[in-house]
C-alpha cells in the first residue's frame, strides 16, 4: 500500500547553486551533503522543506521548459511576500494562467535548471468544490 511521497529527486547542474535556491525560497534545511564520496549515481544534496525530502543530484540541466512541475502549499497572506522572495532570487516567473475563481493563487517560477514550481493558494477540496458549481 502507498503511504504518500517518499521523496522528490531534482538533478542539477550547480549543486551549491540550486542549494541557495531552495534555501531563499523553500527555507530549505540541508540535512545531508555527500561531499566526494556519493552513494548514489552523483554527488547529492538532501534538504527538507517542512516535512518533505527534496533530494538534488549533479548532473545535466534539463534541455527545456515544460508544464511539469511541483507544487507547494502556501497561505493567502504570504502570496505576495513570495512574489518578492522569488522574484530576489533572480528566477523567472511565469506569467500567471487563466483560473476560475475560487480555486487560489498560483506563481510559477523555473529554478536554474529548467525545473517548474509553483506556490498555490487553494487545496484539493477547494478546487473540487468550486469545479462541481
Amino acid at each position: 500500500m502507498i503511504k504518500g511521497i517518499s521523496h522528490i529527486t531534482l538533478v542539477v547542474k550547480d549543486l551549491d547553486a540550486a542549494s541557495g535556491f531552495l534555501r531563499k525560497i523553500f527555507d530549505a534545511r540541508e540535512i545531508y551533503s555527500s561531499g566526494d564520496k556519493p552513494f548514489s549515481l552523483a554527488r547529492e544534496k538532501f534538504f527538507l522543506v517542512n516535512d518533505v525530502w527534496i533530494c538534488i543530484m549533479e548532473g545535466d540541466s534539463l534541455n527545456e521548459r515544460t508544464y511539469n512541475h511541483i507544487a507547494f502549499l502556501i497561505s493567502e497572506n504570504d502570496f505576495e511576500r513570495y512574489v518578492s522572495i522569488i522574484q530576489a532570487a533572480g528566477v523567472e516567473i511565469k506569467p500567471a494562467r487563466s483560473r476560475v475563481e475560487g480555486e487560489g493563487r498560483s506563481i510559477y517560477f523555473y529554478d536554474f535548471d529548467n525545473h517548474l514550481f509553483e506556490l498555490h493558494t487553494g487545496t484539493l477540496d477547494k478546487r473540487l468544490e468550486r469545479y462541481s458549481n
